[in-house]
């Protein structure tokens, strides 16, 4: 492929935030072109080419990988299915983008990152706040020594509303949810890596769903083997908005990152102080999607590696996963002695 050539980039999953990226590819990014939608929901990959222009769709994504005008794919369809089909995307010969998690066990991560090194393709996962501007410089600043040595870490995610809990797997909140506060804290303590985590997990949003496995509120503390100890919680509903923040606090000074609020403007009346908050997460990130996005372009166009890997995705599910199992028997769990999941 010349570089002058838009990257022909196929959408898996046409979901709400496959539509967002089909959107991406379609109309954000001028070196991809949307060139095909796969679904297995009838009409659904049909619905959103019309929409986007985009002359092709399957609803077989066997054949979606078997065309041979598709040079990269976005893999975004429910999580317990992306494992198997970064695979099959390497065996195909695609570039592969995946949203988070890469895979829910040690096994299939493994197995994904071993397909892709051994067909020579891409493989970039989709940790987006590592392409949000601010967890972007916390990232530089710390790695430049700024605040000294990190000491204590923080990461949060807090979803707006949980509306019909029946679908969501169980251990969702470590797998899916906080994934992306793993990632972040590795990120934003660059060079060091989880040794033990310490979990705790309850149903306290609906607790009426708890028996069904479901757990929406949880706390992760992480020790990492530079001696910084991080927390990391979660939540699925918090009424004010989407609630996404960061902190590292070092020996020689903090840095914060993330802004529930819309914009900087606050109203004083009558009835207090107020600012609008931030409800949806393609507002807070969109920029941070777009990005990830033309950064996996830009690599696959010009053949250098990915910023975010599939050893990332792994080491993110070491910790969810070591959290999982720290729920379970009550203790800790250290990341070298992780039973396979």
């Amino acid at each position: 492929m010349t570089t002058q050539q838009p990257l022909a980039v196929a959408l898996v999953g046409a979901g709400r935030m496959g539509s967002f990226h089909a959107e991406s590819l379609a109309r954000r990014i001028p070196g991809a072109r949307l060139a095909a939608v796969a679904d297995p929901a009838p009409g659904a990959a049909r619905g959103l080419a019309d929409r986007l222009g985009c002359p092709t769709s399957y609803t077989d994504i066997g054949e979606l990988l078997a065309d041979p005008d598709v040079d990269a794919v976005v893999i975004s369809t429910p999580a317990r299915t992306h494992a198997d089909l970064v695979e099959a995307a390497a065996r195909a010969g695609k570039a592969i983008y995946c949203e988070k998690p890469m895979a829910v066990t040690l096994a299939e991560a493994d197995r994904a990152i071993a397909a892709a090194e051994k067909a020579g393709v891409a493989l970039q996962v989709g940790f987006n706040r590592r392409y949000d501007a601010g967890f972007r410089a916390a990232h530089d600043k710390v790695a430049s020594g700024a605040i000294g040595t990190p000491q204590l870490l923080r990461s949060l995610t807090r979803d707006p509303k949980l509306a019909d809990p029946a679908p969501i797997p169980p251990w969702t909140i470590f797998l899916e949810t906080l994934i992306h506060d793993f990632d972040t804290l590795r990120y934003l303590n660059p060079g060091a890596e989880p040794v033990e985590v310490f979990a705790m997990a309850d149903a306290l949003v609906r607790p009426d769903f708890k028996d069904r496995g479901l757990l929406d509120t949880a706390v992760v503390t992480i020790r990492f083997d530079n001696g910084a100890i991080a927390t990391a919680e979660a939540n699925f509903q918090a009424v004010y908005g989407y609630d996404v923040r960061g902190e590292v606090f070092g020996s020689a000074g903090m840095l914060t990152m993330g802004d529930v609020r819309r914009t900087h403007l606050t109203s004083y009346g009558a009835e207090g102080i107020a600012a609008e908050c931030v409800t949806y997460d393609q507002d807070l990130f969109h920029d941070a999607y777009v990005a990830e996005l033309a950064d996996f372009t830009t690599c696959v166009r010009t053949g250098t590696s990915p910023t975010v890997t599939g050893q990332d995705a792994r080491a993110a599910l070491s910790i969810a996963l070591a959290a999982v199992q720290s729920v379970t028997t009550g203790g800790p769990v250290r990341i070298d002695e992780l039973k396979e999941q």
